[in-house]
């Protein structure tokens, strides 16, 4: 099982080089990417119709991160060579087409374009005090642009905009009513660049540890496979260099990874947390996250020294998608696995179940076995949808034919094909999926906003303000009602009424701020008119 782009995007180091000098042209600001607005004009040169541009560029950036990078911009160049001599087809990229020695495509007028513009430079027309000129962009160039100063329609990618409106707009209301406090960590730039996570959660045995491994096809830096709970840690398993541990206090101050946020869960949490890098093509589109076992039985009682449900949610708000682990042997759902379920909520569309180690069992007692795992989960999820759940034996052994007969063999080859086809969008979907969460939070970070500020309002000017914050405290359930009914704000969005209880009892409520209607505005704003102008402007240039 593996995530790739496959061979196209690669080419030999001739025509990498022509790709090269046409990408620097058509690249006019040198920051190493090209827009829809710079790239239009270049591909219209080949003569394609706008309807094969539209799936040329939908096919290059497939991630609809707004722009194509150098790599995407082979993977264009190719398609359009293979458009202008055959008829490009939805399923493309499954035909068996030699991606890496197909020519160049006929780019009409291109030689010449190039020619005059190197001959421009040459005379010191076009460059700057770097020595540096517009189409040939340096390290410092390539880098992301700064995204406080550039207005919202000069933004090159859908990340760099929502880091800019975060900042701009969102960040002064989380800071002005503590949110980050409510268990919502500020974000980082880290935050809006890292790879879409997967996270794998599930009791001690049920095969966690041993499906990331039949991922990547071997073992990750310090992974211990066991039938007792070998996984004591959380284990980040993130592309790098080359093969190594790196310790969670390490991994918390990296300006570069996003998991600075763990910091809150002190010392305790960071000595059971660790990065595995190592070097993998899987592991270049998505990061994977690796738990450990939940405990059950009498375990239970032993109490961990960190807030264990507690980074469960962490991840999975930073999580793409989270894969529920169970085996035939363990469905049992734990007073521990409960509250670990019950944390996930708000994020139900993320959860995917794996029933595990299916070829243990024969197929009489798969069919009681499922029944019995959509029994226990329909009790703990508390949703009327039937959540998905994929059977099958996840690891490198083949498949026990002698219980489970052809017919199992053949059905968990197809469960195995379904859940690669979800991992394998989820590169796709990321940015997407970043959108999503970014609005979500926005949204969650107003309606705090208009809680907070309603307490504040509630609080008499001098006297008797311990009883009044205890008074609001306790009827806290009837001031989240109050605030739904005056702001017209979804029930559903509103945040746990008992775990906001536990963090504002901390607080004076007297000291939080008043309501600020311009913050409030600012938020609204982006919700309705920056973030889907941000999209219109770096949506495919041909829709």
């Amino acid at each position: 099982m593996e995530i790739g782009s496959g061979p196209i995007g690669s080419c030999s180091k001739e025509q990498q080089k022509i790709y090269r000098d046409w990408f620097n042209f058509v690249d006019s600001d040198g920051d190493g990417r090209i827009t829809g607005n710079e790239g239009a004009k270049f591909f219209a040169m080949s003569k394609l119709s706008r309807p094969e541009l539209k799936q040329v560029w939908a096919i290059a950036d497939s991630k609809r991160q707004g722009f194509l990078g150098f790599t995407e911009f082979i993977t264009a160049m190719q398609l359009i060579s293979f458009a202008q001599d055959h008829e490009l087809s939805p399923d493309i990229l499954k035909a068996e087409v030699d991606w890496e020695n197909i020519k160049p495509p006929v780019i009409e007028g291109v030689d010449a374009l190039i020619a005059k513009t190197k001959s421009s430079t040459t005379n010191g027309v076009a460059l700057n005090g770097n020595g540096i000129t517009p189409n040939q962009p340096s390290a410092e160039r390539t880098t992301s642009k700064s995204v406080k100063k550039l207005p919202l329609n000069a933004v090159t990618s859908i990340a760099d905009g929502l880091k800019r409106l975060y900042i701009e707009k969102l960040k002064p209301l989380e800071a002005a009513y503590r949110f980050n406090d409510f268990g919502n960590p500020l974000l980082t730039n880290s935050d809006f660049d890292a790879k879409p996570m997967v996270m794998l959660l599930g009791q001690y045995s049920t095969g966690k540890t041993t499906f990331i491994k039949h991922l990547l096809r071997c073992n990750y830096p310090g992974a211990h496979i066991g039938p007792e709970p070998t996984t004591d840690r959380f284990v980040v398993v993130m592309s790098g260099p080359d093969e190594r541990s790196i310790p969670g206090n390490t991994i918390a101050v990296h300006a570069d990874m996003p998991f600075s946020g763990l910091t809150s869960f002190g010392g305790s949490f960071l000595s059971k947390f660790e990065c595995s890098q190592m070097p993998h093509p899987l592991l270049d589109q998505i990061t994977l996250v690796d738990t450990p076992g939940v405990l059950s039985g009498e375990k239970q009682r032993t109490q961990r020294s960190y807030d264990f449900t507690g980074v469960i949610s962490w991840f999975a708000a930073k999580c793409d998608l989270i894969l529920l682990l169970f085996d035939p042997h363990k469905l049992d759902i734990s007073d521990e696995f409960k509250r670990v379920i019950a944390s996930l909520r708000g994020h139900d569309d993320k959860i995917r179940v794996v029933l595990n180690k299916a070829d243990q069992v024969d197929t009489q007692q798969l069919m009681r076995v499922y029944g019995a795992l959509m029994w226990s989960l329909g009790k703990v999820l508390n949703t009327p949808e039937v959540v998905r759940v994929y059977i099958g034996s996840f690891n490198d052994k083949p498949v026990n034919e002698e219980a489970v007969g052809p017919m199992g063999r053949e059905l968990f080859e197809m469960e195995q094909g379904d859940l690669l086809a979800d991992l394998v969008d989820i590169p796709k979907k990321a940015c997407d999926r970043r959108i999503n969460e970014f609005v979500k939070r926005a949204r969650a970070a107003k309606i705090h906003a208009y809680i907070i500020s309603h307490l504040k309002k509630e609080m008499p000017a001098m006297m008797g303000k311990s009883k009044t914050q205890k008074r609001l405290m306790e009827n806290l359930e009837e001031e989240f009602a109050k605030v739904q009914r005056e702001f017209h704000l979804p029930a559903g969005d509103f945040p746990d009424v008992e775990q906001f209880r536990e963090v504002l009892s901390n607080y004076n409520i007297d000291k939080f701020e008043k309501v600020k209607p311009k913050m409030i505005q600012a938020v609204d704003d982006m919700l309705g008119y920056e973030i889907p102008e941000l999209l219109k402007n770096l949506r495919n240039p041909y829709d």
